[in-house]
């Protein structure tokens, strides 16, 4: 009995209460539009200074269009994860991992051109994936971020 208690009370004093935080739901106004129902998902959870960015898509988020240009809708793709980021305080220099969903693998130069762009060395690590279709209509790429606020 000792002993559970002695092992209770060091769990206590060696991980204090603010290190079990809460998880935040990120969900920028960009992300609402009138008359369309919410997602079952958010656009980014943020937790302990970590940040999960659910998959983007290359859409315009007024007019809900994904560009017939597929260097516009990378751009576009990577635009909406850069909105979320900011909206918890961080930017494409706190991205630590990404994964890329393409519906053509040999788009992947041209996705990889758009991507070098916007990361920047140290870059992020990452996985690329081609895949038969992706769940939004019309999309041929979706990323994924998870991001770490440095210190």
């Amino acid at each position: 009995m000792r002993k559970t208690n002695f092992l209770l009370a060091a769990l206590i004093v060696l991980c204090p209460a603010s290190s079990w935080a809460e998880k935040k739901a990120i969900a920028p106004p960009e992300f609402a539009q009138p008359g369309v129902p919410s997602l079952p998902f958010s656009p980014g959870i943020l937790i302990d200074g970590t940040l999960y960015i659910s998959g983007q898509i290359g859409r315009d988020l007024k007019t809900g269009a994904v560009p017939e240009d597929f260097e516009a809708e990378i751009k576009k793709c990577l635009e909406n994860s850069a909105i979320i980021l900011k909206a918890a305080g961080m930017s494409y220099d706190d991205v630590v991992a990404v994964q890329v969903y393409l519906t053509d693998i040999s788009l992947f130069p041209r996705m990889n051109a758009v991507y070098s762009s916007v990361f920047k060395d140290p870059r992020p690590s990452r996985t690329t994936v081609g895949v038969t279709k992706l769940a939004a209509a019309g999309a041929r790429i979706e990323i994924t971020m998870t991001a770490r606020k440095s210190r």
